[in-house]
């Protein structure tokens, strides 16, 4: 089972990206690409992001 933690080795900003890749068994890259697509629309994404990266602990 995997556990919920920031991928510091395929980290870019924090690795919160990469971390729900690999819990989610999805590629990093694909996890950065729904994110930036997320931002065009109107919404708290970047709030978001900062609370998993406090949140979510390092591996």
């Amino acid at each position: 089972m995997a556990v919920l933690t920031r991928n510091r080795e395929d980290a870019w900003f924090g690795g919160v990206c990469a971390g729900l890749g690999e819990y989610f068994g999805v590629s990093a890259n694909v996890v950065r690409l729904i994110f930036v697509l997320s931002c065009l629309l109107p919404g708290p994404q970047f709030i978001i992001y900062i609370a998993l990266w406090v949140i979510m602990p390092r591996r």
